[in-house]
């Protein structure tokens, strides 16, 4: 189960860090266990994606209860980094060379794994389906070891961008974007999928730190030079600030999108105030639980089923926890695959080496990897709320 303060150091395994010359088990890694680890934000501005770990760690004990992945048990020590990237830099190490985990797992946050990519692939440790849709956790040429697992910031920013030309051509577009990799992610997709008209489209930007305490002034900005349309990035905290004030000074633009990784029902939605958020549009790669067209399907009744066993005090509403809960599966079918040979060097090829559809993904979606794709997940569907859920309108389309 999750350990935010033990350390689990396994004896007999320090030596082990570097990758072995032959196929042998990574550390961590016994005859009834497989060790692991991860940082997530469970305190700090982007705590509400800690339900992420939470989720993800009861769908490992359900497995547990089931047997475990031939005959061995899933433990993962999930550490609290607060979202603070030097924080991450010490708990990784930790992981690593104390804890000697097999290898880390949905770590979460552009900044923050970024901090700890060129450590983990000097130490060659496999950095599995990061919680992050950064473009560069796809560099397979110069950080081999390390994946990640959503769509990227800028396939989906490209998606958005469609989006407008079909709809709204003449549009006058205001970008509010987080000051870091992932929000230049965002508005490089969204450039690049406008093309030449962009110059013209993009009439104004601006950018907030995760440490700011709000939008207020950059929303003020962005309306008062003319924009109609706006797209807004970031956490839930940030993007109900926009929806918020946006309402406020009375602000309603024609199309109005926010990026998927703040557009949780119950972190974002709800704080802006459900009133104000009708109409707004972002995409979609996981069946949302809020939206009732899901109510019989079999993936969803399986995942309520699973929430109220193994992770009651959880968020029904919250799309986190089909996020944790979906990355999780991917992780498992990626163990299953490895068979008999549970050596790093496997592990990574088996992550990169997928082709499977999971049952809380959108219609459409699937997952698929390859020695020279390290992005998972490639299509997502635009939705729309309507004051209760998100519904999804048009296919799954990829950027």
């Amino acid at each position: 189960m999750i350990q935010l303060s033990r350390r689990a150091a396994l004896a007999g395994t320090a030596a082990l860090v570097a990758l072995p010359s032959r196929a042998e088990n990574a550390p961590g890694i016994t005859d009834k266990e497989i060790l692991f680890g991860q940082t997530m934000p469970y305190s700090g501005p982007a705590s509400s994606y800690g339900t992420i770990g939470k989720s993800a760690d009861a769908y490992f004990k359900m497995i547990n209860d089931q047997g475990g992945i031939d005959g061995r048990k899933l433990r993962m020590i999930s550490l609290d980094d607060g979202y603070v990237p030097p924080k991450t830099v010490e708990l990784t190490r930790r992981l690593i060379e104390e804890d000697n985990v097999a290898f880390l797992f949905n770590t979460l946050g552009t900044p923050t794994t970024n901090a700890t990519r060129k450590y983990v692939n000097s130490k060659k440790v496999p950095q599995l389906f990061i919680a992050s849709g950064a473009t560069q956790f796809g560099d397979r040429e110069h950080f081999p070891w390390s994946l990640g697992w959503q769509p990227t910031y800028q396939i989906e920013g490209r998606i958005y961008a469609k989006h407008i030309l079909k709809t709204a051509p003449d549009a006058k577009i205001g970008v509010l974007y987080q000051g870091d990799d992932s929000g230049r992610d965002y508005f490089k997709g969204i450039k690049d999928g406008l093309g030449e008209a962009n110059a013209k489209m993009i009439v104004a930007t601006a950018t907030y730190e995760v440490t700011d305490p709000t939008v207020d002034s950059q929303i003020l900005e962005l309306h008062d030079k003319g924009a109609d349309v706006l797209f807004m990035t970031g956490i839930p905290r940030f993007n109900a600030m926009a929806i918020r004030k946006a309402a406020d000074i009375g602000w309603k633009p024609r199309l109005f999108y926010i990026s998927s990784t703040g557009s949780s029902v119950a972190t974002a939605i709800v704080p802006a105030g459900v009133e104000k958020a009708v109409g707004v549009i972002t995409a979609s790669y996981l069946k949302d639980p809020t939206d009732k067209q899901w109510a019989t399907d079999p993936g969803f009744v399986e995942w309520k089923a699973f929430m109220a066993k193994y992770y009651p005090s959880g968020d029904v509403t919250d799309v986190n926890n089909v996020y944790g809960y979906t990355c999780a599966q991917t992780l498992v079918a990626t163990l299953k695959q490895c068979g008999k040979d549970l050596s790093r060097a496997n592990i990574l090829r088996q992550a990169t080496n997928l082709d499977f559809v999971l049952p809380m993904l959108q219609p459409g979606v699937r997952v698929k990897t390859g020695p020279e794709d390290y992005y998972p997940l490639k299509q997502m569907r635009l939705v729309k709320f309507d004051g209760t859920a998100w519904i999804p309108f048009g296919d799954a389309i990829s950027g």
